[in-house]
């Protein structure tokens, strides 16, 4: 037996936590790298192992979660010594235990999975790790472990769903067979993401992007650990089992913890009760995370197997009357998602064509001369007018499309959340933005000549990509509906043989002039119908050719619009911002019902107006957005918002940069536009990222567009021999013992650009150095930050230190281990429950202060 077969049993048992018995062990130390006890205490680590392999785990995890390059750089040892000391570890336990029970037996020892977490850095676009960078540390641990004898890979505590990606790509290409001396070619990937009690992970991951993401790239098995407790994953775990048909891992904490006493909130027994309770939503694989120990993985595997054999089989849980209805219809359903938001094509949707230059002059020029500003601004007005999926074309003769449509691609997933079509007739730049996007993209597209057939629809299997099927081959396109059927079938029949979902395939019959060819319309038409009741695929077309050359162009457009929805259209490529062709479609689903309670409808037009947002974001007339548009916001953009605030608002940088130069030239004063412009436009902003309306890529992009503003501001200030403005200084640190970092960055970057001179002390920061850098720049505030419960002590010693020291300078805390009443219990003046309330906080303290 191996691993994937025994993802197919029922049930699996994962361990427990490491950390935790590191803790109760007196070995971990804070600050220090736990993977570094796989040498100095190898005999700790194997009886560890040992113990919860004796307790009924069937696959154990090796002490290399943070074993990487990254982390790993001031250790002392190398990435290869740390990982292969891990794994052997490991598997001396695995030779040695007693074997437990519940064991199958065709498993003879337990498995050891090569562990790995977060590399520790954000990954573009909202850090600065490329994804070459993370993939070669990937990689690095990846071949070291699979030499070293792993089983399997586990890829856990995830938050981004383009790292996680990343590192399962790392994986399936790794090349197995050469490091193992042909022993294995592949070897199976298990991947689980950590959610927070919002239902998203801390970069707004939604479970189901999640798990149709991986789900579609190969993953042997998904899931979710870390965070919360049993009783909090409920909603989480069921919407996982919903958009996945692979084994789901649910491995939670020990409840939640208690930062005074480090302790968790309920007990070994609770704990597997709890988790019987997941049998039903369709879960398979269990374990333990924070908190938990040998004594919960005994009570686990207890309760799991016995509920198993006396209750229900495996089979019968994945279709359970308690799974999610969308599940069962998985085989008819197509989604496409990004990395948070989940788009299901059941009902006629918007594909925007809007981000393409063909025939744009502005378009070509904002492309050759990086203006980016330009093309977000283009796909912005094209979400407002509605837009379900934006297509992505960025072919101009003589520019590097590679890389282009991976900064705009890159740049998209920053300021939106919606799913994207990948447009280009090169292989290559397809292949480098689906590496990049984050969540199931659609790939336009694949047509009926064997070199397409043979170049694209192996990138669409192995990036896990819904793919756009053109109805034409080598003799060009078919003049008939049978034809061009007959064209669908061989292309369809081809992705059958690889794999691909017949859900995942949206066949184009091609739509053609209807001025030059006048019975081609019907033809479309026809053949698109064939293909519907046939092939059992979805369909697209570019709708908008049909009326080219002819008078009242719309009118044609709309038209024959019309007819292919009633024909079966499932994606209309259209201009959006076009309300007779928008306005067709949403009233298309209303009359067929698909619009329950016409409620997409009314939210569309409850303040309809003649002139859209949509039109006032890009600045321009309707007869402007057929391909003319600016290059700038205009004063007209939004009702009573200034220029500068919408493009902060949007994420827009350029256009930040440029309204701010602007309001200098106007001999606006640099005070009044950050108080009137920048933070309004960062409150609003703010308030949508509390409310949940958009998330971190968003967050951060708006953040770099007011810190072009700033800059501007400030050379302005220099160059006319004044201080630059500054509402206060602020030291920040991440406390001793503790080495991440992230969340202190983000802070960070927010308090800048609110206006504030931040003094970054860094991580694993001793109590003392934190105060003498308070003293030093006599500081009003300070932040701290830990994510490890056994550093809270350090942060009140920090805290103590602070009061006695400076006791004119307020602390306020966070970090994911901190509760409001425990940073009351350690004297903090206030709790950050995230990055934007650090905000808050400091211009409470700060108020109207000027410098």
């Amino acid at each position: 037996m191996n691993v994937k077969e025994l993802l197919q049993t029922k049930p699996v048992i994962l361990d427990g936590a490491m950390g935790t018995v590191l803790q109760k062990r007196g070995l971990a130390v804070p600050g220090a790298l736990p993977e570094v006890l796989s040498i100095t205490k190898a005999n700790e680590l194997v009886s560890i192992h040992r113990s919860y392999i004796e307790s009924g785990a069937q696959i154990i995890y090796a002490n290399t979660f943070g074993a990487n390059s990254y982390k790993a750089k001031d250790s002392g040892y190398t990435v290869a010594e740390l990982v292969s000391a891990g794994i052997k570890n490991a598997k001396k336990a695995a030779l040695t235990a007693t074997r437990p029970p519940f064991f199958p037996e065709e498993q003879e020892n337990a498995f050891v999975a090569l562990d790995i977490g977060p590399i520790g850095r954000l990954m573009q676009p909202n850090g600065d790790m490329t994804e070459n960078e993370a993939y070669l540390m990937f990689q690095e641990v990846m071949s070291a472990g699979v030499k070293a004898g792993a089983d399997c890979i586990v890829l856990e505590t995830m938050t981004d769903l383009l790292e996680i990606k990343t590192a399962l790509l790392a994986a399936k290409e790794l090349d197995c067979s050469s490091l193992t001396d042909g022993k294995i070619d592949e070897i199976p990937v298990l991947c689980t993401m950590t959610f927070e009690d919002s239902g998203r992970t801390f970069v707004g991951v939604t479970p189901a992007a999640a798990a149709i993401t991986l789900s579609a790239l190969g993953a042997d098995a998904i899931g979710m650990n870390c965070s919360l407790g049993p009783k909090q994953v409920f909603p989480i775990v069921k919407e996982l089992c919903a958009y996945t048909n692979k084994p789901v891992i649910v491995k939670p904490n020990a409840g939640l913890p208690d930062p005074v006493t480090n302790d968790y909130d309920i007990d070994a027994f609770e704990f597997a009760q709890v988790m019987k309770d997941l049998i039903p939503l369709g879960v398979s694989v269990y374990g333990g995370c924070c908190g938990t120990t040998f004594q919960f993985i005994t009570e686990l595997s207890k309760v799991i197997h016995n509920t198993f054999k006396d209750n229900v089989s495996f089979g019968d849980i994945n279709t359970s009357k308690d799974c999610n209805s969308v599940l069962k219809k998985q085989e008819q359903k197509s989604f496409l998602c990004s990395f948070g938001k989940v788009v299901t094509v059941d009902r006629p949707l918007i594909t925007g064509e809007r981000i393409n230059p063909t025939g744009k002059k502005l378009f070509k020029e904002a492309l050759v001369n990086h203006n980016i500003d330009y093309v977000l601004k283009q796909g912005l007005a094209q979400i407002e007018a509605g837009a379900d999926i934006l297509d992505v074309n960025v072919g101009v003769p003589g520019l590097d499309e590679v890389k282009t449509l991976v900064e705009v691609v890159t740049a998209l997933q920053s300021v939106s959340d919606i799913p994207l079509q990948l447009d280009s007739s090169d292989p290559k730049a397809l292949e480098a933005a689906l590496r990049i996007y984050s969540g199931k993209p659609l790939v336009n597209s694949v047509n009926g000549e064997k070199k397409s057939l043979d170049s694209i629809l192996p990138l669409v299997k192995k990036y896990g990509a819904a793919v756009v099927c053109l109805t034409l081959d080598e003799n060009g396109i078919p003049q008939t509906a049978e034809e061009r059927f007959a064209i669908a079938k061989r292309i369809v029949e081809r992705a059958d043989s690889l794999g691909i979902s017949r859900s995942d395939l949206y066949v184009d019959c091609l739509t053609l002039t209807v001025s030059a060819e006048q019975n081609q319309a019907v033809e479309t038409l026809k053949a698109l119908r064939m293909v519907k009741e046939n092939l059992g695929v979805k369909t697209t077309l570019g709708v908008s050719n049909i009326s080219f050359g002819l008078p009242n162009r719309e009118l044609i457009t709309r038209t024959f619009l019309t007819m292919a929805l009633e024909t079966g259209l499932d994606l209309a490529i259209i201009n959006p911002n076009k309300e007779a062709m928008s306005g067709t479609i949403k009233a298309f689903n209303v009359l067929h019902s698909y619009d329950e309670s016409s409620r997409s409808y009314v939210e569309a037009y409850k303040d309809w107006k003649p002139l859209s947002k949509s039109d006032a974001i890009i600045g321009t007339s309707a007869e402007q957005t057929q391909g003319h548009g600016t290059s700038q916001i205009t004063d007209s953009a939004i009702a009573n918002d200034s220029v500068l605030f919408v493009a902060v608002q949007a994420g827009l940088k350029m256009d930040a940069k440029n309204a701010t130069k602007q309001l200098i030239a106007q001999d606006v004063a640099p005070m009044e536009i950050v108080e009137k412009h920048l933070i309004p436009a960062l409150d609003a902003v703010g308030t949508d990222f509390e409310t949940g309306r958009l998330f971190l890529p968003q967050l951060i992009q708006s953040a770099s567009a007011a810190q072009e503003s700033f800059s501007v501001i400030r050379s302005a200030l220099d160059s006319a021999g004044k201080k630059s403005v500054s509402k206060g200084t602020i030291v920040i640190a991440t406390v001793k013992g503790d080495v991440h970092d992230i969340g202190k960055n983000i802070v960070k970057v927010l308090l800048q650009n609110y206006g504030y001179n931040v003094i970054d002390c860094g991580k694993n920061v001793p109590p003392q150095t934190i105060v003498d850098a308070v003293i030093k720049y006599d500081c009003k505030l300070c932040g701290l930050s830990a994510l490890m419960t056994t550093t809270l002590s350090s942060m009140q010693e920090t805290i103590n230190l602070i009061h006695e020291q400076k006791p004119d300078c307020k602390v306020m805390v966070g970090g994911a281990v901190l509760t409001e009443d425990y940073a009351k219990t350690i004297q903090a003046d206030f709790y950050g429950k995230d990055a934007q309330s650090s905000v808050a906080y400091a211009n409470l303290v700060f108020g109207n202060h000027q410098s």
